[in-house]
């Protein structure tokens, strides 16, 4: 069962897992209000014993960054939990985000605190220890932390790739904060939902960074965009006050966990996505 039907990676996975002969029931908004009192009493009607449920449903920061969004999201959290505190399912995955972790950790891998002060990455780490609160060491539960995700379709609009695309084709021109010094991870969708399709195949547990372990500048990154787009100004602007901060990750646990998994390589990764902007379907 998917928990989020229409968002940026559910209706990939959604397709990913019924192409690889696997029955999916996708829930979304439309079908079941997480947030709203009586959710549970409807997901439980909806659940069997033994279900694989993926959590993806979530407000993200483009749609409201305050306390009401902070609590809206831990409603659905405890409406879902209680639903599987009834019916025990076989399996969870639950979708989190690097988000948990401090902006000023320089390097991260998955033994580093779950302590941001945003509060975004606040209700990730609440809504993660609610789950395991909820299932206990009876139910294996998988809970992923990716970093930036880019390709078509990314519905958030976050600096990063996906913006950079979009400005390529509506403006012909990418804007950096400062001179895009910082240095990020980026993760190419398609390789987001691949290992999670192995994850939810092999009903993996424990906690888990999804990220290559490259990290690349905003400004190197824009500037592989405008050669994929051609045509393509790439220019800084004046930076806000404030440190110009890194993020490098160790991979290593994913490798380990997954030893025959590989990333598209970035250009290839790149140039994938900007046929996907440039030539929508």
């Amino acid at each position: 069962m998917l928990l989020g039907a229409h968002g940026f990676l559910a209706a990939r996975l959604r397709t990913a897992l019924q192409d690889a002969r696997m029955s999916v029931h996708a829930i979304g908004a439309r079908d079941i209000d997480l947030a709203a009192a009586g959710a549970a009493d409807a997901l439980q009607a909806q659940l069997k014993e033994g279900d694989s449920i993926v959590f993806l449903s979530a407000i993200t920061p483009d749609k409201g960054k305050g306390i009401d969004t902070l609590m809206t999201n831990l409603r659905m959290a405890e409406q879902v939990c209680a639903a599987l505190a009834r019916v025990r399912p076989g399996h969870v995955v639950y979708i989190s985000s690097d988000a948990v972790y401090r902006d000023t950790e320089p390097f991260i891998d998955e033994l580093g605190p779950a302590d941001s002060p945003s509060l975004y990455g606040t209700m990730h780490a609440l809504r993660e220890r609610m789950m395991m609160a909820t299932l206990g060491s009876g139910t294996p539960l998988a809970i992923l932390r990716p970093t930036l995700i880019f390709g078509p379709g990314d519905t958030h609009n976050s600096y990063g790739a996906n913006r950079f695309m979009r400005a390529a084709v509506t403006d012909r021109r990418i804007s950096l904060f400062g001179e895009g010094e910082e240095q990020r991870d980026h993760v190419f969708v398609d390789d987001m939902i691949r290992l999670l399709q192995a994850v939810v195949e092999r009903r993996s547990a424990g906690v888990l960074n999804v990220v290559t372990g490259q990290s690349i500048s905003f400004g190197d990154l824009a500037r592989k965009v405008a050669a994929i787009a051609g045509d393509v100004a790439v220019e800084g602007k004046p930076r806000a006050a404030g440190p110009i901060l890194h993020r490098h990750y160790d991979a290593t646990a994913l490798f380990r966990s997954f030893p025959d998994f590989q990333f598209t390589p970035r250009d290839e990764a790149l140039a994938r996505a900007w046929r996907g902007y440039a030539q929508p379907a």
